[in-house]
């Protein structure tokens, strides 16, 4: 368990902070793996002993390892031990990529990349010093060191910052139209707030009159009985308009439909398939002839269904009220398998259309 723990930690240590999968693991072993059999190549060119390939080898595995986690020491490691290990000059390349996108802040990767640069002047005389040509030795490793580190390293910096400038800009213009939709929702709302706020004001005060004045007529004593009842149809019915139009304001307000008074909690209006009967049986009490018909299994509809069927419903009475004063009416649901049949049908008018008051 404790070497199970151990590996772990190990492996967590040496991917760093950044995310490293197993297919990524096995392209940097390949990768490794390429890059060694060239420097197997240059040694063999170089004359090199078994001892000092496998070294080379070795510890060109562990730079393109530990390149993620420690990209300036790998980078100055390389630089130094490129002298002594000709082999490692194809790992420079990828040393000075990784050490120009990972080093944090411009000060640390130019001191990275010049300590990188002294270690391998330095190195590099050192190991030649013995020609006695060490002019010639810095030009050469100086020429060679800005080929195949430095300008890695710039072109990976140049690429891992224009990558985090489009991060950027993309966050900011997802911000931006956050905030812009944001802006358009509280104007749609104080709209919505304004246009419920004069249909209450309107509206509201005209049915509350209405209500008021039938309520007192229906309790007038001159009145008939049929007078009386056709007056209740019409108090009832402003009652039901002031209910929806509480419902429509809340809904205009707040995107809810508004909660019920507590004297009305214990008769909710229906507004869906079941308030149908209560539309008919008013209908019916106004003295039209409505006949309602249901056929198939009645089931539980969604919410914008249900309350589809009952507006549907509602405005074909309306409507045939207007143009066809007098005229059956035949109202027919009819539950099909995928789907709520709506029907309304009417004859021809009874008498004659009088001039009606219509949206459009």
């Amino acid at each position: 368990m404790d070497v199970t723990a151990k590996t772990r930690a190990g492996w967590d240590w040496l991917r760093g902070p950044e995310p490293w999968t197993r297919r990524m693991l096995a392209g940097d072993l390949a990768l490794a793996g390429v890059l060694a059999i060239l420097g197997l190549g240059v040694e063999e060119l170089d004359g090199g002993s078994g001892q000092r390939m496998l070294l080379g080898a070795v510890v060109l595995l562990a730079l393109t390892l530990l390149r993620r986690r420690l990209p300036s020491a790998t980078l100055v490691a390389g630089s130094a031990l490129s002298s002594a290990l000709p082999g490692l000059f194809f790992v420079l390349p990828l040393l000075g990529w990784s050490a120009g996108r990972r080093i944090v802040g411009v000060g640390r990767a130019l001191g990275a990349f010049t300590l990188a640069f002294v270690a391998s002047i330095a190195f590099g005389v050192l190991d030649q010093w013995s020609q006695m040509r060490p002019l010639l030795v810095i030009v050469f490793s100086t020429l060679m060191f800005l080929a195949a580190t430095v300008m890695p390293g710039l072109a990976s910096r140049y690429w891992s910052q224009r990558r985090t400038l489009l991060a950027a800009l993309h966050e900011r213009n997802g911000q931006l139209l956050r905030e812009r939709a944001m802006v358009a929702g509280q104007a749609r709302l104080r709209e919505r707030q304004r246009i419920a706020q004069d249909m209450h004001d309107s509206l509201g005060h005209q049915l509350a009159l209405i209500s008021v004045h039938t309520g007192a007529l229906e309790v007038d004593p001159e009145l008939t009985d049929r007078q009386r009842e056709a007056v209740g149809v019409l108090r009832q019915a402003s009652v039901s308009a002031m209910h929806e139009l509480r419902e429509v304001v809340g809904i205009l307000r707040d995107g809810v439909e508004a909660p019920a008074p507590v004297e009305e909690a214990a008769q909710p209006a229906a507004r869906g398939v079941a308030g149908i009967a209560g539309v008919v049986e008013a209908a019916r009490a106004a003295g039209t002839e409505v006949r309602l018909t249901t056929s198939g299994r009645p089931r539980p509809l969604v919410a914008a269904c249900d309350h589809a069927a009952y507006r549907i419903v509602q405005e074909a009475l309306t409507n045939a009220y207007k143009h066809a004063p007098g005229a059956p009416i035949t109202v027919e649901l009819r539950y099909e398998d995928d789907s709520l049949v709506v029907e309304i049908a009417n004859g021809p008018s009874a008498g004659p259309g009088g001039e009606v008051v219509s949206g459009g």
